[in-house]
This record gives C-alpha cells, sequence and structure tokens, in this order.
C-alpha cells in the first residue's frame, strides 16, 4: 500500500521549514548562505551543523546570532550524512531540506521544491540538474557522467525513475523520514536515503534547479572514491536494508 504523508496543512503561512545546512570548511561562503536562507519568505529553522572545520568556519558560526538560527558543532569530521542526522535529529519542522553551504544551488529555488508538498502531492521532493531549469556552470564531463552512471544503478535497484539521485536538494516531510536513521557518515548518505525512501513507498516527485558548480580549487570535495562508496551504498541499502 503506497504512505500518504502530508504536512499538518497544505497553506505554506502555517507550515514550519526546517533547513539543514551541513558545513565543512566554508568561511567564504557560510555568512552569505546563511544569509540568503534567512531571506526566503517562509516560517522556518536553520540549523546549521558545522562538521569538525579547521579553517575558521567554526569560530564564524560561534558569532554569529539570529532567532531562526541553531549552530551545532561537531568535534571532528566525521562526514556530510553524520550532519545530516545531527540536522534531523534537532529539526522541529512539518518539512525539511537539506541545504549545500557552498553557494551551488540557491535558496530562492526552495518555491519549486516545496510546489509539490505544499499542493499535497508528493511526500518527498528531489531537485535535479539535469532537467533543465536557470543557469548551469559547465565543468566536468567525467563528474556529470559518473552521477548519471550513479543514479542508474540506483533506479535499477529502487525502480524509481530519478535523474539525479546525486543532487543536493532533497526535501522531506517529518512523516516521510519518520523512523529513517543515516549510517553512512560521508556522501554514501545520497545513495542510502533513496533507498530507504523507495522502500517506505513514498510518493516522490523531482523538480528542475540551477547548479553553480566549483571547480576543486574553489572547493569541491568529492572524489572517486565517493563515486566507489556511493555504488557498495546502492548495492547494500537496497539489498540489505
Amino acid at each position: 500500500m503506497t504512505s500518504s504523508c502530508k504536512p499538518k496543512t497544505t497553506d505554506p503561512a502555517n507550515i514550519k521549514i526546517s533547513i539543514i545546512i551541513p558545513v565543512f570548511n566554508e568561511k567564504n561562503t557560510i555568512q552569505e548562505i546563511i544569509n540568503a536562507v534567512l531571506a526566503t519568505p517562509y516560517k522556518k529553522e536553520v540549523l546549521v551543523i558545522d562538521d569538525g572545520s579547521t579553517d575558521g568556519t567554526g569560530e564564524i558560526l560561534n558569532n554569529f546570532r539570529h532567532p531562526d538560527v541553531k549552530i551545532f558543532l561537531h568535534g571532528k569530521n566525521y562526514g556530510k550524512g553524520r550532519a545530516i542526522q545531527t540536522g534531523f535529529d534537532n529539526s522541529q519542522g512539518d518539512i525539511i531540506i537539506i541545504q549545500d553551504a557552498d553557494l551551488e544551488y540557491d535558496p530562492r529555488e526552495y518555491r519549486i521544491l516545496l510546489q509539490p508538498i505544499f499542493d499535497g502531492r508528493a511526500d518527498v521532493v528531489y531537485g535535479s540538474r539535469f532537467m533543465g531549469l536557470g543557469a548551469h556552470r559547465v565543468l566536468y564531463f567525467w563528474h556529470y557522467l559518473g552521477n548519471k552512471c550513479l543514479t542508474l544503478l540506483s533506479n535499477i535497484f529502487t525502480d524509481l525513475n530519478l535523474t539525479d539521485m546525486e543532487c543536493c536538494y532533497k526535501v522531506f516531510t517529518r512523516e516521510a523520514i519518520r523512523e529513517i536513521s543515516i549510517k553512512e557518515n560521508r556522501f554514501g548518505f545520497e545513495p542510502e536515503i533513496t533507498a530507504k525512501i523507495a522502500k517506505k513507498k513514498l510518493r516522490i516527485y523531482e523538480v528542475p534547479v540551477s547548479y553553480y558548480g566549483r571547480t576543486y580549487a574553489e572547493g569541491k570535495k568529492t572524489n572517486w572514491k565517493d563515486g566507489f562508496r556511493a555504488i557498495y551504498c546502492i548495492i547494500r541499502y537496497n539489498l540489505f536494508g
């Protein structure tokens, strides 16, 4: 039977949004991304999880004061998955959005991501860099091909037809992620949570988003090792839970 998980109300004015921002060594962008998130027109809480930064990001966050922003500091660098789980554990919103701290994704597009949930049609919404909307920086062909191959492999196991399983932007109703816990500390979070929500038979939508990618010189962190880990995670979490 298909699950039907809905927020408490479909009136955006009465829905609280939790925006989870995992951060590692993003001193040059962290204040700008928080301010961009705060500028979005929603009732919200912003949960920033500093995952053991060593570049001064933690000091910036310690001095940041805003009633809608909660700061969590990990004592060491565990990885994006662990930071997101900290956000899940401490969020109180009806809907949860994952937002990277590196300015590759634009919070002004939350309206696109949230609309299927506000319309009562979706429990989960994925962003897609490959569906065609707005600006897309032209960068690494092999990264693009790797993302497409990982998405294809994930789809084979989940029987979903996603175009961009690895996209940062993922949106969940609170009911959709109830009883889901993240085991992967790093970027294996993406295929892990995709496998777990697929097993729950949720209503999953995908919407196009812009992408302002970075080079490695500008701070990009994923590498080929994460790709091999993603393959392992696709197999493990689809076949063995």
